[in-house]
């Protein structure tokens, strides 16, 4: 290998390993307070509804983050905003530790959202302003090894401070892991949208760039593909603590274990798709992936209502992970791929539509109580059998070869 090659081969490298701590912000700030539930619960002496609404502000802050910060970054450049978010993120994550109440608790994610929102827009919209095509659908699926490194370590990592502190504690450490991530984008990351690339017509003109976007009927299916599945996803993330613990009986650090494996397997089968980008076309396997994941949260709800062991839950939920590493890679490349310049607003949508809806997923598993697994087995099967419904919808309007056409 050539010296060029060589420096080039650490480039990427080192830009895949910045872009995904930035995108990991998200995972990290849902994950690793989730041991932490129950003792949440009681140390402000409320409910599991009320607890996992402090995980809904935080989907909801990400998602309306996105909308402001993905066309700002369009129109200033992607390194001022990410900078200032990443500062934002760590002073918020510190007030966290100190709420007095769940009431303040659950502002105070909803603005840790809106900070960590930053580094999960502007990482997409950096991805699409250097690559496209399956060299974008690889970079993201090596992106998800990453980040599938958050749902490993965050909850393990919570579920092993909380021998040592409290839940306050970690989100003190969420507060120090933002001061890391502001000094890794002030040093690895450069300007990826030079100035005569940028968006000068104002910010009127995102509302039509938006409404472009949501006149796009193959955009339109891909976006709420994508959120459908978040809704399996959160849906997952939102009760399995619950039902794991108070459910089944098992503890915190065990519960971190499961849900790291889980995590694992994610990684691993984003690689997988990171292979077969250019060499099957994504919307095939988009199509066999869901068809998996729907018929596994048909089956999930099926073990929950026959009252079978919990290794049956944990077998149908590993394989929902695994099917979901590749969805969100395929549908974001295959987005964003029509929109190259408004990257960013296309990102920035993408990600709105998927925490609004994903949002909703965890109120809907609290209104079964923290003692039911019910909740969690019907919000995860109708949101992968919706997203199953959403792509057939999408490779229906696409045809043959209008997914990769660029729209701008």
């Amino acid at each position: 290998m050539t010296a060029g090659g060589a420096a080039a081969r650490r480039s990427g490298a080192i830009l895949v390993v910045g872009l995904g701590a930035l995108t990991a912000v998200g995972p990290l700030s849902i994950d690793m307070y989730l041991p932490a539930f129950p003792e949440l619960s009681r140390d402000l002496a409320t409910g599991a509804p009320q607890v996992q609404l402090t995980l809904t502000a935080c989907l909801v802050g990400l998602a309306l983050g996105q909308l402001v910060i993905g066309p700002l970054s369009d129109s200033v450049g992607r390194r001022r905003p990410l900078l200032i978010g990443t500062a934002c993120y760590s002073v918020i994550s510190l007030l966290c530790a100190f709420a007095p109440a769940v009431e303040a608790l659950t502002g105070l994610r909803f603005l840790q959202g809106v900070a960590g929102a930053a580094g999960m827009v502007i990482a997409r919209a950096m991805v699409r302003d250097i690559y496209s095509g399956p060299a974008a659908t690889r970079l993201f699926s090596r992106l998800m090894l990453i980040i599938g490194l958050a749902p490993i370590l965050a909850p393990v990592f919570g579920g092993q401070l909380m021998l040592v502190t409290s839940w306050r504690g970690i989100f003190v450490t969420l507060a120090v892991l933002g001061v890391l991530l502001f000094a890794l984008a002030w040093v690895v990351l450069k300007e990826s949208l030079p100035p005569e690339k940028r968006r000068g017509d104002g910010p009127l003109a995102v509302v039509g760039v938006f409404a472009r976007l949501l006149r796009d009927p193959v955009f339109l299916a891909l976006m709420l593909t994508q959120a459908l599945a978040s809704v399996g996803l959160f849906g997952y993330v939102s009760g399995f603590s619950f039902v794991a613990q108070n459910v089944y009986g098992v503890s915190a650090q065990a519960f971190s274990l499961l849900f790291g494996l889980n995590g694992l397997g994610m990684v691993v089968f984003s690689q997988v798709n990171g292979f077969l980008a250019g060499r099957v076309s994504e919307r095939s396997v988009l199509t066999v992936v869901l068809s998996v994941a729907a018929a596994s949260g048909v089956g999930l709800l099926l073990v929950t209502v026959a009252g079978l062991p919990f290794a049956f839950t944990c077998a149908l939920l590993f394989v929902i992970m695994c099917s979901l590493s590749f969805t969100m890679p395929n549908t974001t490349s295959l987005a964003l791929g029509r929109y190259p310049l408004n990257a960013g607003s296309a990102s920035a949508l993408l990600g709105t539509v998927q925490f609004l809806i994903g949002a909703t997923a965890s109120p809907l598993v609290g209104l079964a109580g923290e003692d039911s697994a019910m909740g969690m087995a019907l919000v995860v099967m109708a949101g992968l059998v919706g997203a199953f419904l959403a792509n057939l919808w999408s490779r229906r309007a696409s045809g043959p070869g209008a997914a990769e056409r660029t729209r701008d």
